[in-house]
């Protein structure tokens, strides 16, 4: 999915690492609806993930670890300074804007990678991370995972959406891999 914000996208990765889709999920809910903004849209009462600033005054919340916390309140602070800004991370390069969301403490090269494409909208770019990689090998039955150049190559008919087949084909491959 695409994320309303950076902030959001970073926020539901750290919540969800190493949960179940569900239980992180279901922990955003719970969270939204302690300390977010509420309001009604069709006349259904909906609540907002937590602002930066009620998020840094969260001190502890059930199904959250405090090192959960501290990264979180890690990502509220970027986000105040505008680290997180949308257009500010669709106007970096590429390979600058994953180095500059890595220095948030809890932040590797994968989580990095979906915060800048899904959280900011980057839905042409590929990722390039090796597990897409090994996928469309699978998928397109070659002998070995292809270079850079061939995954350029093949992604072509992807185009204007290849964050979001990558993400399908990252998804179809750790199914596959389960399976085997």
């Amino acid at each position: 999915m695409l994320f309303h914000s950076p902030y959001e996208a970073a926020c539901a990765f750290i919540i969800g690492h190493r949960l179940r889709i569900e239980q992180g999920r279901a922990i955003r809910q719970r969270m939204a609806r302690a300390h977010g903004e509420r309001f009604e849209v069709a006349g259904t009462t909906v609540h907002a993930f937590p602002s930066p600033q009620a998020l840094l005054r969260l001190g502890a919340f059930p199904g959250v670890n405090d090192e959960k916390i501290t990264r979180l309140h890690g990502v509220a602070e970027a986000a105040l300074a505008g680290r997180l800004d949308r257009a500010r991370l669709r106007g970096l390069p590429l390979p600058e804007a994953l180095a500059d969301v890595k220095r948030l403490r809890g932040v590797g090269d994968f989580f990095a990678v979906a915060i800048v494409m899904r959280g900011a909208g980057l839905v042409d770019s590929l990722p390039g991370d090796e597990l897409t990689r090994a996928g469309i090998q699978r998928w397109y039955d070659l002998p070995a995972p292809p270079s850079d150049t061939g995954v350029a190559r093949l992604t072509q008919a992807w185009r204007p959406f290849r964050m979001w087949c990558s993400v399908l084909v990252h998804a179809a491959e750790r199914r596959a891999r389960a399976a085997d």
